[in-house]
């Protein structure tokens, strides 16, 4: 068969490559991710009155709550119950991952101290050398968001808690003085709308479907609730950018948050737990850095391929 198609595509790779096997990993570079910009054409500056640091620090929290949660939800893609759920699940988790994405890079603009150094050469952007090359105790997420799914109840339950503080908190960040931060905020909001009105579907589904699922689904709220509680704590960092006008008090989404909530669990016949929130380490939390350990397993995965390839294009 010498000569033959077949002889040419004994590898199926072979050729893909140009002669650059260095490139296996990442694609063909026909699509130059670092080139772009994702805040081309907005005005970066911190605004008067404002410590950049702070502003950086902002950012940081609110992209790694989308960040994270984005990486567990993407884990259901091919273990949903249904396809239909599976690309669901895979397109929340998309939104967020674009809203950590620009928060990330706004945090790199106010504050350039904060981004992770990389190898001489290294194409990585900023945004991307904050989502996988810094270490757990970096993140300043919540740790609602990092905790491992048992089952689709706690997908469902991890879900309703984060959507319903986070469209409140997103609504109000429309007003920010910082017009990074009120452009995804505006651009996040119908997002984050469709994620509360998914997930309050398939609450209510759990809910009154079989004696198995609203078990599962009490069950499921039972482990989240205590998590919920640090949403609503104030960091400082937090108190000083509501202050400012540019970020907003968690503490003040209380109560709306608990309207909706109540109204949810009304509709479906589920008691409000009454848990305490989980405590922190000598007052240090989530977005103090402290985290649990399922964060470090989670980190390993996500970040492994950037940090082997800390020079590579894709």
């Amino acid at each position: 068969m010498a000569g033959s198609t077949h002889e040419v595509h004994d590898n199926p790779y072979e050729g893909l490559l140009g002669g650059d096997p260095s490139h296996w990993a990442f694609g063909t570079a026909t699509y130059d991710r670092q080139s772009e910009d994702p805040l081309a054409g907005i005005d970066t500056s911190v605004p008067d009155g404002v410590v950049g640091a702070d502003l950086a620090t902002y950012a940081v929290m609110l992209a790694d709550d989308a960040l994270v949660l984005s990486h567990r939800l993407s884990q259901w893609c091919s273990n949903a119950p249904d396809l239909e759920e599976d690309i669901a699940l895979a397109n929340i988790a998309l939104d967020l991952l674009g809203q950590a994405r620009l928060l990330l890079a706004r945090a790199a603009a106010a504050d350039r101290s904060i981004v992770p150094p990389l190898p001489e050469g290294s194409p990585v952007p900023p945004e991307d050398a904050l989502a996988f090359f810094r270490e757990a105790g970096d993140f300043r997420n919540v740790r609602l968001a990092e905790v491992e799914d048992g089952d689709f109840a706690d997908a469902v339950v991890r879900l309703l808690l984060f959507a319903t503080w986070r469209l409140a908190l997103l609504q109000r960040l429309r007003d920010s003085r910082d017009p990074v931060l009120a452009a995804v905020a505006t651009k996040g909001v119908k997002e984050v709308a469709y994620h509360r009105d998914y997930v309050g579907r398939w609450f209510l589904t759990l809910a009154r479907g079989t004696d198995e699922s609203r078990a599962r689904l009490v069950a499921a709220l039972a482990r989240a609730w205590p998590l919920r509680g640090e949403l609503t704590d104030v960091h400082d960092v937090e108190a000083r950018m509501a202050e400012a006008g540019v970020g907003v008090d968690p503490s003040t989404l209380s109560v709306e948050v608990d309207a909706v909530l109540d109204q949810v669990f009304s509709t479906s016949g589920v008691v409000r737990p009454d848990a305490a929130p989980l405590a922190g380490v000598r007052g240090r939390k989530g977005r103090d850095g402290l985290h649990t350990e399922a964060m470090s397993r989670m980190l390993a995965e996500m970040q492994v391929v950037a940090r082997a390839h800390p020079t590579g294009r894709w």
